[in-house]
């Protein structure tokens, strides 16, 4: 099948977290599976490192606007068996940010990613393609299920939620500048609350409706985790798939990876003297710890949000645990809670190792180097971090949430079963708890190397949410 897949951001050349992973690794599993996958994200201004620069077709794309049409160069890559195409505006999008700069949006979001939703089915044309089915991602891409049904032979459509929390809201007078029907701003269309809500552009119009895993499928159609769209998902459960993401196996395989200092896999380089320990030495060396093979490091990486349960990582950080362990944490977020782990890492004269920052390798290196890695979310739709963990025999911390329940086995009191160790309460006692219960496993070499190795014979690769999503796309077939 001929398949778009609309994208706000995709690796390698543009990410800010796991919806750039997932842009990249799924649309290459279903064109392994035999569809024809082209991925339309925009061309903002500054490309990742190594990231290969897109070339020009000379085609246009146009979009039309409350002001006229805004035009769109089109520039395309090939990777791998997908398709790439780049939406090129600089005034739209040729800034550093994708999103926005110093933690603050921009404020055009809503016409760069109205323009974006429009732009991929518009670019599809002007390539002499029609899709047989439309993908889209998140809120960015969501208006694209209600343009897609204004064709003459409407495609059919899938919209996936990776994180209800953000739901794209603007005030109702972005339908008159999108140039968009005055008829969507009701209840059962775009309008919500007051607002215009990008997000139920996919909610209330695609044909079928994803979201990153089956435990946080079920958890948004509760009051407590719908936030208020609730209800409309329960309308629409019948077309509502918990499809667990996967993880790039290529890119992230600690017996390849071209950021580490060591490389190993299971058996025995998992031994004290083998890769892992080698990673771990070099990681403390990196960042400016004791290099210390019987000093258990523990590590975080992903953005400093209220999401990620940052604040219950600074509660800890105040306890006794950083005079028995060490702590490496590495991220961007907001600027309150980058302050205060700046603030910690200074008052702290060991032991602690706070890099604000996004740095993909660093990102490989932790993941490789740590005994641990802390995932104390207060919501997590799937995670993919700890999927790395447990692909770097590195045991997950994690709250039993969304994804991290459907990934991480938590740990028998004996350590003779499990993958990571798990807590319910979004407190800080329960996370200190979890990281006592790690801290006793650390103290028992012979079982938690036992642990890492269960951890490393996971299969999260990308093979089995693509046959789900094949399964999908060919029931949509006429």
């Amino acid at each position: 099948m001929e398949v778009l897949y609309l994208s706000a951001e995709a690796a390698p050349w543009f990410k800010t977290g796991g919806l750039g992973d997932v842009a990249s690794a799924l649309p290459e599993a279903l064109a392994r599976l035999g569809h024809q996958v082209t991925v339309v994200t925009p061309l903002y201004g500054a490309l990742l490192p190594g990231a290969p620069p897109p070339a020009p077709t000379g085609l246009r794309a146009a979009v039309e606007l409350e002001g006229g049409p805004v035009v769109l160069g089109i520039s395309a890559a090939q990777r791998g068996r997908v398709r790439w195409i780049f939406l090129d505006e600089p005034g739209l999008y040729g800034r550093a940010g994708i999103y926005g700069e110093g933690g603050a949006d921009y404020p055009d979001n809503a016409v760069r990613f109205g323009v974006l939703s429009a732009g991929g089915l518009a670019a599809m044309r002007a390539l002499g393609r029609r899709p047989d089915v439309v993908h889209a991602n998140d809120w960015q891409t969501a208006p694209a299920m209600m343009l897609a049904k204004l064709a003459p032979v409407p495609p059919r459509t899938v919209f996936t939620i990776h994180n209800l929390a953000f739901k794209g809201l603007f005030p109702p007078d972005i339908l008159r500048r999108l140039a968009w029907p005055a008829s969507l701003f009701t209840p059962d269309g775009l309008e919500f609350f007051g607002d215009v809500a990008f997000i139920k552009a996919g909610l209330a119009y695609a044909d079928i409706l994803t979201t990153v895993s089956p435990t946080y499928a079920r958890e948004i159609t509760t009051p407590e985790m719908g936030g208020g769209l609730d209800g409309l998902l329960r309308k629409r459960d019948d077309v509502l798939h918990g499809i667990l993401n996967g993880i790039d196996a290529e890119v992230w395989d600690p017996r390849t990876d071209r950021f580490l200092p060591a490389r190993y896999g299971r058996g025995g380089k998992l031994s004290r003297r083998g890769g892992k320990a080698r990673c771990k030495a070099a990681l403390q060396e990196e960042l400016g710890l004791r290099v210390a093979a019987d000093r258990p490091l523990f590590a975080f990486v992903g953005r400093l949000t209220w999401q990620k349960g940052i604040d219950l990582l600074l509660a800890l950080l105040d306890g006794p645990i950083r005079e028995r362990a060490q702590i490496a944490i590495l991220g961007t977020g907001e600027p309150d809670l980058e302050k205060a782990l700046r603030a910690r890492a200074a008052a702290q004269t060991s032991g602690l190792a706070v890099r604000i920052a996004f740095d993909e390798g660093l990102a490989h290196r932790m993941t490789a180097g740590a005994d641990f890695l802390l995932m104390p979310s207060r919501f997590e739709p799937c995670g993919l971090n700890q999927m790395y963990a447990l692909r770097y025999g590195t045991p997950p911390i994690v709250r039993a949430t969304g994804g991290l329940a459907d990934t991480v086995r938590d740990a028998s009191p004996d350590l003779s079963s499990g993958t990571g160790f798990s807590f319910g309460p979004e407190e800080p006692a329960a996370l200190r708890a979890a990281v006592e219960r790690a801290l006793a496993a650390f103290a028992k070499p012979d079982a938690l190397r036992a642990m890492r190795e269960r951890a490393m014979a996971e299969d999260n690769s990308w093979e089995v949410a693509a046959a789900r999503f094949d399964r999908l796309y060919r029931g949509l077939a006429p």
